[in-house]
């Protein structure tokens, strides 16, 4: 059975907002069967001989599928999507919009956002830096919104793992004050986050992990 490798145990401010999310999300979705191996982050559990030969980076989340082992929240979506041929079109074209709106997700918006709120966070807040983060970040935040006119979802009709990915930079990687100026991507987080199958994973996740 396919394991996942996620929290157990991880520092407060973390918790809830962790990339093992995604990959919990897009497996309620596809009514995928997996296990969780819960790793504790205050006790070094990322920092075993045994996870590093998993993920030389030590980060959460990994997968292994009977062997096949994939790190990266972007590409264990894809592969899962690939593997059940659900949340991701069967054409070629199709696909490929998935694909850029993946990419988009985990570049063009989340590295200006994760970056604003890392110098933010150690205390650059007001800073010249963080002045120019936040009119990146805003610009991206601004052209995303204006793309999501008249669009329920952001690569096709329908939910594919590029929503799980944008969704998630949205709600755990972007100050909820920042999206106000743009209604769009307001009306866009709340459609992906009422699904069942979000709320499903938000309540198990909130029992399971502990924060430290």
């Amino acid at each position: 059975m396919l394991k996942l490798y996620g929290f157990a145990r991880v520092n407060e401010g973390a918790r809830g907002n962790t990339r093992d999310l995604r990959v919990l999300w897009a497996l309620e979705e596809l009514g995928l069967p997996y296990d969780i191996v819960g790793m504790d982050h205050p006790k070094h559990d990322l920092d075993s001989p045994a996870y590093r030969a998993l993920n030389p980076f030590g980060q959460i989340p990994v997968i292994d599928d009977d062997g096949v082992v994939v790190s990266e929240s972007g590409a264990i979506l894809l592969y899962l999507a690939r593997k059940s041929g659900k949340l991701i079109p069967t054409d070629l074209a199709g696909e490929a919009q998935v694909l850029r709106w993946c990419f988009t997700a985990l570049t063009t918006i989340e590295v200006p956002v994760l970056s604003l709120w890392f110098v933010n966070l150690s205390g650059g807040k007001g800073s010249k830096p963080s002045e120019a983060l936040r009119s990146w970040a805003e610009m991206r935040l601004k052209e995303l919104d204006g793309w999501l006119n008249h669009r329920q979802f952001i690569a096709t009709d329908e939910l594919t793992v590029a929503d799980i990915l944008m969704t998630h930079v949205l709600d755990a990687g972007t100050p909820e004050e920042m999206l106000e100026p743009y209604p769009n991507l307001v009306s866009y987080r709340a459609r992906c986050t009422e699904r069942p199958a979000w709320k499903r994973t938000v309540a198990a996740y909130d029992a399971r992990v502990q924060g430290a």
